[in-house]
């Protein structure tokens, strides 16, 4: 059974930061394409950050504030999230994806707010 679940969600000021963390079991980590999409209420889902298999960013929407890494040996990909905005609010979902497998985390909450 695949499984993808997030954490480090929360609430947290404007400017403050935060990391979110997304474990994956049943499938074979390294090989797969780690992307963490996002999305606001009223919003469509979007793209945030995507990292290769072999570690390489191959998107980044917020360069500068959000940085995406992952670690194969824990099976584990992170968004690092600097410099929060109101504007970063939403759920935030990671996927996992190889040619036509693809799978998702239940999301976590973000919500920057003083």
């Amino acid at each position: 059974q695949v499984q993808l679940v997030e954490s480090g969600g929360g609430l947290v000021q404007p400017g403050g930061s935060l990391r979110l963390s997304c474990v994956a079991s049943g499938i074979r980590f390294s090989i797969y394409r780690m992307r963490w999409y996002r999305q606001a209420p009223g919003k469509e889902r979007e793209l945030v950050a995507s990292i290769t298999s072999g570690g390489s960013i191959d998107y980044d929407s917020l360069k500068g504030r959000f940085t995406i890494s992952r670690d194969n040996a824990k099976n584990t990909a992170y968004l690092q999230m600097n410099s929060l905005k109101p504007e970063d609010t939403a759920v935030y979902y990671c996927n996992a994806n190889f040619y036509t497998s693809d799978y998702w985390g239940q999301g976590t909450q973000i919500t920057v707010s003083s």
